[in-house]
């Protein structure tokens, strides 16, 4: 990038806030008081993302006489939960190719339960009046080079054969440009009806509004310490006090979970996003964008993007930076270097926008596993289940989750729990200094693919044989 590129793209910059967007929404609610002293409980759900959230209700929603705990350690949403891009989607996967890939003979299966789960999401919207902005407009992959559009349309003719094409389309270069105008568009994928965009924070508040009209009690800034055997149960420790329960659903993701040897199969990941000023009616006609879906393009290192509910455009995605040791640090979260790179990337995609100034920018850890999608399991017993792995696209199939973590405390053998995708786990990460060795060659490598034409190395030939993935 030449200097004086980077010194215009980066005034872009000048008054970003380094702080999620979504999180600084004046209808942020108070956080509930903390737990002090002894709690007891049928059920104990340990996190307040996602995760733990729609387990916790959906628990109550199965059986309304359950006593329901739910602890987080700061505030409802305050993680990946409530500073993600938004995008709600039907995947368990990670994606079709991914899915495609490691369960063939269950793809039908896993795509049907998927569409199911969405369509259970949108009614929860509507059931208990969530005010999270929820679009259900789709996704369009875009391809940015002719080895791209070529991959996309060998794709969806592979998808036409397996009969896995329902309600996405084609778009060639001029299709693709009618729906949102950049001169790097040069293919597209339009999953009409597969996924919508939320407002993430909003989403989080909601369901924790909508669990204690449940009945759930919810104790923030109570972080989990450790986890034992107690009797017939359980029992969780916090700093001022103790939790007592029957069984315990651990939704905590990025953060060391309370089951020790889990902790091998995910790695932190840091991913980053900015946020615009709001467009004018001249900016977004000269974007077009009509039918608000979210974009995400076919690099290996990919950027995503949408528009908020008030026309500001979130551009994220592209490097995905672990550090050494697996650290998870405050101080990660911002990292200036990625947001000029990104907003150079911004510009080169929508340089009819240039002039845009971006209000926030930040960034933050997400779990991976390497296989890319979650991974669900046991511990003491049956007493306690655990999802993880989600891979930064957990705002949707954190809800399939939820259901697969409540039949396996309930020991109940559903369409969930027979699946492969459930019943088998990850490769787990090596120790270090092999897990920073690896990621980092891996990195590496999907660079300089994306940089030739999309071939890859004999490294990531080798990565796809065993089933190991890494991308931003």
């Amino acid at each position: 990038m030449a200097p004086s590129a980077m010194t215009r793209w980066t005034k872009s910059l000048s008054e970003a806030q380094p702080v999620p967007y979504w999180l600084e929404d004046p209808g942020k609610p108070h956080p509930e008081p903390a737990l002090t002293g002894p709690e007891t409980c049928d059920l104990l759900v340990v996190g307040g993302g996602y995760s733990g959230l729609w387990t916790a209700l959906i628990a109550k929603e199965r059986d309304p006489r359950r006593d329901v705990v739910l602890l987080e350690g700061r505030e409802v949403g305050w993680a990946a939960s409530g500073r993600n891009g938004g995008f709600c989607a039907a995947s368990l996967t990670h994606g079709l190719p991914n899915g495609l890939t490691r369960w063939p003979d269950e793809i039908h299966k896993l795509e049907e339960l998927g569409a199911r789960n969405l369509d259970e999401i949108e009614k929860a919207v509507a059931r208990y009046s969530l005010d999270c902005d929820f679009e259900r407009t789709g996704e369009i992959d875009v391809a940015t080079e002719t080895y791209q559009a070529w991959e996309l349309r060998d794709w969806y003719q592979e998808l036409e054969r397996k009969g896995l094409a329902d309600g996405i389309e084609f778009l060639d270069a001029d299709a693709v440009r009618e729906q949102v105008a950049s001169p790097t568009f040069q293919a597209g994928l339009w999953d009409r009806r597969g996924v919508a965009m939320v407002d993430p924070a909003k989403l989080a508040w909601g369901l924790k509004k909508a669990c204690i009209e449940s009945g759930v009690r919810i104790y923030e800034h109570t972080p989990a310490l450790a986890l034992k055997p107690y009797g017939a149960g359980m029992a969780v420790s916090t700093p001022y006090g103790e939790v007592r329960a029957r069984r315990v659903a651990l939704g905590t993701n990025i953060f060391p979970s309370l089951v020790k040897r889990v902790r091998a199969y995910t790695v932190p990941v840091y991913d980053y996003a900015l946020m615009t000023e709001p467009l004018t009616d001249a900016q977004l006609a000269s974007v077009g964008w009509k039918n608000r879906q979210g974009l995400g393009d076919s690099a290996n290192q990919f950027h995503y993007f949408r528009l908020s509910a008030d026309n500001r455009i979130l551009w994220g995605g592209y490097d995905a930076i672990h550090h050494y040791g697996g650290r998870v640090r405050a101080e990660y979260d911002d990292r200036p270097e990625t947001y000029a790179k990104l907003a150079g990337h911004f510009f080169t995609c929508f340089p009819q926008l240039e002039g845009v100034r971006f209000t926030h920018a930040w960034g933050g850890a997400i779990d991976t596993c390497s296989r890319f999608s979650a991974f669900f399991g046991t511990a003491h017993q049956g007493k306690v289940a655990y999802a993880a792995g989600f891979t930064g696209l957990g705002v949707g199939a954190t809800r399939f989750g939820a259901d697969v973590m409540l039949d396996l405390l309930a020991g109940e053998r559903t369409e969930r729990t027979e699946l492969a995708m459930v019943r088998k786990k990850p490769l787990p990460f090596p120790p270090e200094p092999f897990a920073w060795t690896g990621i980092a060659l891996t990195k590496w490598s999907l660079a300089r693919a994306d940089s030739h034409g999309g071939r890859r190395n004999l490294w990531l030939k080798t990565m796809d044989r065993l089933g190991l993935g890494f991308d931003s």
